[in-house]
């Protein structure tokens, strides 16, 4: 009579049997492998609908765009980390100032971060587009625009704006209209010039469709901006 041999492994010991997954383990993966297919899901549907939403509401010519009394730049850091200077703030300054200068908007609010001493978006692109021939007199500082919600949000709730044209990236530009089509401003992009570096716009536009999906919760569940204050007339 012949016997089945056991598998023995590199080191001459007997193989122990896997032993099957159980109940919980198995619930946790499935619930795990779901989730992660809603979210994705979701991060989808959320950046088809901004996409659809801005189509044929972001101009790349100044020429072309309607003019608006007031246009909104969304703030960044003039800097990067390194120390360098940061291209995304330097095409937003430019594309900024050039609607000024060719009569596409009026006035100009200035929506950044200012949420510690040393740190101020809005007064450094201030002092860029003085540099760029643009009056003092027509700009206006918003120091509390921490986020791209928070921007939209208060350019209709304390700045009385129900038109705008936002100045940023395209990407940029067309979660802010969607924003702000959903607090009632209507508002139309103006696209400033995209950074060319691989590594960085690759990063900057992975963020941005996690960040529409976001955007989505807060204004599924209207969430206010960090601070709103008294109202501010343009």
């Amino acid at each position: 009579m012949k016997f089945l041999s056991k598998k023995k492994n590199a080191t001459g010991k007997e193989k122990k049997p896997r032993k099957p997954l159980s109940k919980r383990r198995k619930f946790f993966c499935i619930f795990l492998l779901s989730a992660t297919l809603v979210a994705l899901i979701f991060t989808v549907t959320a950046n088809i609908i901004v996409s659809c939403h801005s189509s044929g509401r972001c101009y790349d010519d100044a020429d072309s765009i309607p003019h608006n009394r007031v246009g909104l730049v969304l703030g960044t850091s003039p800097k990067t980390k390194r120390g360098t200077v940061n291209l995304y703030f330097k095409y937003r300054i430019e594309a900024c100032a050039q609607l000024y200068h060719s009569g596409k908007i009026e006035y100009i609010l200035i929506s950044g971060d200012n949420r510690h001493k040393n740190y101020n978006e809005p007064a450094a692109m201030r002092n860029a587009l003085i540099e760029q021939g643009v009056p003092d007199s027509v700009i206006v500082l918003d120091y509390a625009g921490f986020r791209t919600y928070d921007s939209m949000v208060r350019a209709k709730k304390v700045f009385g704006q129900d038109r705008l044209t936002v100045i940023s990236q395209s990407w940029h530009n067309e979660r802010a209209l969607y924003i702000a089509h959903r607090v009632g401003i209507d508002a139309v992009g103006y696209n400033a010039r995209d950074v060319a570096f691989r590594k960085i716009a690759l990063k900057n536009h992975i963020r941005e469709w996690f960040a529409r999906a976001k955007m989505v919760f807060d204004l599924i569940f209207q969430h206010d901006p960090h601070f709103l204050g008294e109202p501010i007339e343009i």
